[in-house]
């Protein structure tokens, strides 16, 4: 058999590689639109539910565009981000050693859909140096079977890689879990030592840019979240 030309190689990869590459990313493009489609549905109905008890108590959809749609519950903000390239998994990862991708090695190319949860505090006061936590993200790929890593129920509810299909049915849990793990998921107060000195440049801006760091983990380790980082 003649060997493979540059020219040959180049062309199989673009026709095969390239190829599943836009599946994926068509696929997970097509999930997205249901995350966006069922953060409206709850925002209609939870506003609902919660204005006939207490109308102080907000749940707010934003689509933000194409890649990026935000869902104010109450005092936190859920931002849902698709990234736009199509990742592929190390070698040693779990999911490279499943019979369902070894079947076909091109099943582990995966979209991604990240889920971060800030205040919505830090936004409407403009505190820039907020942050905000990565509190779950999908991967999907081209035969739109989907797993999630993520906090509390999020990481261990969806990650049947071989067999789970992502529909509507299936964002809704993922999002309804995104929200309760945000509502439970409380500010604390840092340690003293951590905010004991104040610039007299700080006292001095606008009490919108007040640089002091706001997160809801800053500085602890939690029994209960046993995946926090620490933050010296």
């Amino acid at each position: 058999m003649a060997k493979e030309t540059s020219k040959e190689a180049i062309l199989r990869l673009l026709k095969t590689k390239s190829s599943m590459k836009q599946d994926v990313y068509e696929c997970t493009l097509e999930s997205f639109k249901y995350f966006k489609a069922i953060c409206k549905e709850l925002a209609a109905e939870l506003s609902k539910e919660t204005s006939k008890d207490d109308k102080r108590v907000t749940v707010i959809y934003t689509d933000k565009g194409e890649f990026e749609v935000e869902l104010k519950v109450a005092g936190d903000i859920l931002f849902f981000y698709m990234h736009t390239n199509v990742f592929e998994f190390d070698r040693s990862h779990q999911i490279r050693k499943s019979s369902y991708v070894k079947e076909d090695e091109y099943r582990s190319y995966c979209g991604q859909i990240n889920i971060y949860n800030f205040l919505s505090d830090s936004f409407k006061y403009n505190r820039v140096n907020d942050v905000g936590y990565l509190i779950g993200r999908i991967f999907i790929n081209r035969e739109k079977h989907y797993f999630v890593e993520g906090k509390k129920q999020l990481g261990f509810l969806y990650n049947d890689f071989s067999k789970g299909i992502i529909d509507k049915e299936q964002v809704r849990n993922i999002v309804e879990a995104s929200i309760q793990y945000s509502l439970e998921f409380d500010l604390f107060t840092p340690p003293f030592e951590a905010v004991r000195e104040l610039k007299v440049a700080e006292v001095l801006e606008t009490s919108q840019n007040m640089k002091f760091q706001t997160g809801k983990r800053l500085g602890f380790r939690f029994q209960s979240d046993p995946d926090s980082v620490r933050e010296e």
